[in-house]
């Protein structure tokens, strides 16, 4: 019988009064990629230094494949991977010696050579780690933590920092590990790396589950959809009604209306457009974004602002 590599069981810890994380129960299966998202201080880290082994829970039981990883002795240890958030690497040694360091703590690495060309540093193989910019620096961590063929590997917020092109390079890295069958959880303030790589979600609001499902489930469950038309250049907002007027983007030039009345919102912009004699080209209707439903989902209020993360 297949085990199930990350079992969380009514986990609870305390610090003093506080609790970050608040009677948390989840398993991930074997070869799938979790996602926890949440706000600042909603639990996500507190959650993975437990499961990575650096913290002992205050009540409730963990198991990483297998083992509690408060106990997990060094064999365990070569089967986990890890990405924190920082870490701390000799400035003077190059990226391949880096990681040819680190490949001999493990029974059978990865060839340095492979690993370079998955997370694509293959082009600064011999430059030193101080030398290195903040992406590149943050795809040393991501090999690091891939390079002794990791069963399970947590990831900690990986792309933080870097630029969109970075991010997704990181990305193509992550789904070929997933995809030669590695469990991954993953936590991340981006929604879209959500979107990208899981294959199911989990949000944590206040050391709480408030949702354990697939970014398209949550996607179809919370939020509405959004209705997005440019205004023609002759248009400003002064022209609007107050009803439309109240969904104009900052930039004061799109309309952006999130209902989930679509029918009576189209309704109104068309008729109010008929009046102008205004051509509706490019009108766009979309479902909800996944960030409109996480934020639905934590208790947020949505604004009619465009949101971006790059």
């Amino acid at each position: 019988m297949a085990m199930t590599p990350v079992v969380v069981d009514h986990l609870v810890k305390q610090y003093g009064d506080l609790a970050a994380v608040d009677d948390v129960s989840f398993e991930v299966l074997d070869g799938q990629l979790l996602a926890v998202l949440g706000p600042n201080g909603a639990g996500k880290t507190t959650t993975l230094e437990i499961l990575e082994g650096f913290s002992a829970p205050t009540a409730g039981t963990v198991r990483v494949l297998g083992t509690d990883p408060h106990r997990g002795d060094r064999a365990w240890r070569a089967r986990i991977g890890l990405v924190l958030q920082s870490t701390s690497l000799d400035a003077e040694l190059t990226v391949a010696d880096t990681l040819g360091l680190f490949a001999g703590l493990y029974p059978v690495p990865l060839r340095v050579g492979e690993v370079l060309e998955l997370v694509d540093l293959i082009d600064d193989a011999q430059t030193r780690v101080g030398a290195l910019s903040g992406g590149q620096r943050r795809r040393v961590d991501l090999a690091i933590g891939i390079v002794g063929r990791p069963e399970v590997l947590f990831l900690d917020e990986p792309t933080t920092g870097l630029d969109p092109e970075a991010r997704r390079r990181t990305w193509a890295g992550v789904e070929h590990l997933t995809s030669a069958g590695t469990t991954v959880v993953l936590t991340t303030h981006y929604i879209d790396e959500a979107d990208q790589l899981a294959d199911r979600v989990i949000v944590l609001a206040g050391g709480r589950i408030v949702a354990d499902t697939t970014p398209g489930e949550l996607r179809r469950r919370g939020g509405p959809s959004t209705i997005r038309y440019r205004l023609p250049d002759h248009i400003t907002g002064a022209d609007l009604p107050a009803g439309l007027a109240r969904h104009l983007d900052t930039k004061g030039r799109s309309l952006v209306i999130r209902n989930t009345d679509v029918a009576a919102s189209l309704r109104g912009l068309i008729s109010w457009a008929d009046r102008r004699h205004l051509d509706l080209a490019g009108l766009e209707v979309g479902p909800p974004s996944l960030e409109d439903a996480y934020l639905t989902t934590i208790g947020e209020p949505l604004t009619s602002e465009v949101h971006s993360h790059d």
